[in-house]
């Protein structure tokens, strides 16, 4: 037994952690993508949790928010011709933009143009990148957004697994990413049940 329980422990030395393999995606060369994660976002002394499932190609994004169970809360489809969202009541809603609507949702305005660039480690035009010693994006500053980045493994090209956004005292949003993929080409995003309105939880929550 004791020979056994010896054997059991060196293997499980020997196994790289889950969290430690390789990504399928590398950095610099991810375009249109495919994330699915957890988010916190903490404002006005409120917080919020929930899912995300986001789709992103060119000028087209796909978001679908749900509750930490997973029950869907509210989709959001942008195109060039603008955005519409649909809510748990079966209600449409339209605008211009995607960020209108993920304010509408989120009570505070985000720029999804410049959050698909984020989440990728890229800095917009005007940004300050900070990197780490593997040359990874470690810290962006952007204006009054800072922006900060966790790996999951030590690749050069790794993706991020998390990332932490922050705007003054005003905002902060946690992004816990479970799984990235490339995307071509894209296809609309499964409302997986009934949605319902999102809801401020107690601000306390732990964040991903």
């Amino acid at each position: 037994m004791l020979l056994l329980a010896l054997i059991g422990l060196a293997a499980c030395a020997s196994a790289p952690p889950s969290g430690e393999q390789a990504s399928p995606v590398r950095r610099d060369e991810l375009h249109a993508f495919s994330l699915a994660g957890r988010f916190s976002l903490r404002h006005e002394g409120q917080s919020y949790t929930g899912r995300l499932d986001w789709r992103h190609a060119d000028d087209s994004d796909e978001l679908l928010l749900s509750s930490p169970l997973g029950q869907a809360m509210a989709e959001i489809v942008s195109h060039p011709d603008g955005a519409r969202l649909h809510h748990g009541d079966g209600k449409t809603q339209t605008a211009a933009s995607a960020d209108e609507l993920l304010q509408a949702v989120l009570g505070y305005p985000l720029p999804l143009d410049k959050l698909a660039d984020w989440v990728r480690a890229r800095s917009p035009q005007g940004g300050t990148m900070t990197v780490d010693a593997l040359g990874r994006p470690l810290r962006l500053q952007y204006e009054d957004w800072r922006i900060a980045y966790e790996y999951d493994n030590d690749e050069a090209q790794a993706l991020p697994g998390r990332l932490f956004v922050e705007r003054e005292t005003l905002l902060e949003l946690r992004l816990r990413i479970d799984q990235w993929l490339p995307l071509t080409p894209m296809r609309p995003l499964p409302v997986r049940s009934t949605p319902f309105p999102l809801t401020p939880s107690d601000p306390a929550s732990s964040a991903p």
